[in-house]
């Protein structure tokens, strides 16, 4: 009876704050609701070439995507109030994130408060609302969760979202429970596609502004400009990337590096998508050309390391990627790398090196570890792989890194306790046939020839090629 009557109170208590969990969403939206706007274009006829949204940032500013202006002679913001308030001009453009922020003159008696903007990446299943235009239906609100924050080489973050974007609402802000923007709405059509994505609200900040720009003279440069339609074709590409559709991405950064030759990003794409696709002679050309282009940047050599360690190109590979860990030091995966490149190139006592800069980096670096302790074991530093290995165990206790105990401690003269470590790998994984071979070789040098010969019968049996090798062990 107690338990019933708790539960009871249980309910009562819970019904209240079930019910102002509802009551939250739809206050959220009232505040921010009069910080977005509708935006519309116009050409010098006067008629609208495109509507779009936005919202405020500034007292005076206002942020959207560039392809709502794009082309236009005006533009006007549309207010929740129904007052249409003429844009100044353009203050930055941002072609790759299709940002564009503008300038506007409010009436005096119009107050507005801009939205807070958050720079960190929101989580994945983080609850969000977008306030937008879809359709021309102004004040329109959508909401949903982050579904997947990705991280594209070359770019940066972009935001999965599952609220719908239609067109209309391109530039709608898309903001978190806490009523702060994560990120910008895009849509961006590619094939029949409708893919829902935010440019991180970080971007924005990252915007270099200037003096207010008329329409007319941006509209100029677009005209001259190969670099503006590169950019559309650049950013339909990554609409591909942010689905991990790497094939349907390399055409439109082929065609935005075909269409301005400079333009070292796309060229840096085009080699990215190459390299993942298998196409590694193709992914170089395209990656030197950005390295060409761009010789500052890190990455474009880490593309051109990548794609000729897979060549087996070795001696390139470690010189791209000497010329990545030269601009940035500080990149584990970079460090890791290089440290690859110098094992296959004989190097062992510099690659230890660069696996140890990797492990000062990123101290949880499974892969650094096992390969500076597999390098150690090679040069016979039996005392210093122990100590990796032990540490790996920490990370990955498998039975890979017990027989790499096993062999460390066995040739450092420790056959009692390498025997132990082979059991334990034996007993994570019983077909590990490197663990058998090991644990006879082990139970020789404890001087136990029976127990040896058990493990050489059991490799045999298994048709193991160990087999022949401990059995040249046993009767030499």
């Amino acid at each position: 009876m107690r338990g019933i009557f708790s539960k009871c109170i249980l309910l009562i208590v819970m019904l209240p704050a079930a019910a102002a969990a509802q009551d939250f969403l739809p206050e959220l939206v009232k505040r921010i609701k009069p910080s977005a706007v509708a935006i519309e274009a116009f050409d010098a006829r006067g008629q609208t070439i495109a509507r779009g949204s936005g919202f405020f940032v500034g007292a005076d500013r206002i942020i959207t995507n560039r392809h709502v202006i794009e082309g236009s002679y005006r533009a006007e913001v549309h207010l929740l109030n129904d007052k249409r308030v003429p844009v100044r001009g353009v203050l930055a453009v941002d072609g790759e994130g299709d940002l564009a922020l503008l300038q506007v003159d409010l009436p005096a008696n119009v107050q507005i408060t801009p939205l807070p903007l958050v720079r960190r990446a929101p989580q994945e299943g983080e609850s969000i609302v977008v306030i937008g235009n879809p359709f021309g239906l102004e004040g329109s609100v959508s909401n949903g969760i982050v579904s997947a924050v990705r991280e594209i080489p070359g770019y940066g973050k972009i935001i999965q979202i599952t609220a719908s974007i239609s067109p209309g609402s391109s530039g709608s802000p898309v903001v978190n429970m806490a009523g702060q923007v994560i990120g910008v709405a895009t849509l961006q059509a590619a094939e029949g596609q409708n893919l829902n994505f935010a440019v991180p609200a970080a971007r924005i900040l990252q915007l270099k502004i200037g003096d207010a720009r008329p329409f007319s003279a941006l509209a100029s440069d677009t005209q001259k400009s190969k670099r503006v339609a590169a950019e559309r074709l650049y950013s339909q590409g990554l609409a591909q990337l942010s689905m991990d559709d790497y094939a349907r991405a390399l055409p439109y950064f082929q065609k935005a590096a075909d269409t301005d030759p400079t333009y070292a990003e796309a060229w840096y794409q085009t080699g990215y998508c190459y390299g993942v696709l298998g196409q590694h002679a193709e992914a170089l050309k395209a990656s030197r050309q950005a390295a060409r282009l761009r010789p500052e940047w890190a990455a474009t050599y880490v593309n051109i390391g990548a794609s000729s360690f897979a060549l087996g190109q070795f001696k390139d590979a470690y010189e791209a990627y000497r010329n990545a860990v030269g601009i940035d030091a500080n990149d584990a995966q970079t460090q890791f790398a290089l440290g690859l490149s110098l094992e296959k190139l004989g190097r062992g006592g510099e690659a230890i090196l660069a696996f140890r800069r990797t492990l000062e980096i990123k101290p949880d670096h499974v892969g650094a570890m096992e390969k500076l302790g597999a390098a150690l074991l090679q040069q016979k530093r039996f005392s210093e792989a122990i100590d990796v290995f032990e540490r790996l165990k920490v990370y990955r206790p498998d039975a890979k890194t017990y027989n790499y105990i096993g062999e460390s401690l066995l040739e450092n003269g420790k056959a009692a306790e390498s025997i132990e470590a082979f059991n334990t790998a034996l007993g994570l994984s019983p077909d590990l046939e490197k663990a058998r071979f090991n644990l006879g070789r082990a139970y020789l040098a404890a001087g136990n020839s029976d127990m040896a010969t058990a493990q050489y019968n059991l490799l045999r049996d298994a048709k193991s090629e160990y087999a022949d090798r401990l059995l040249v062990l046993l009767k030499p």
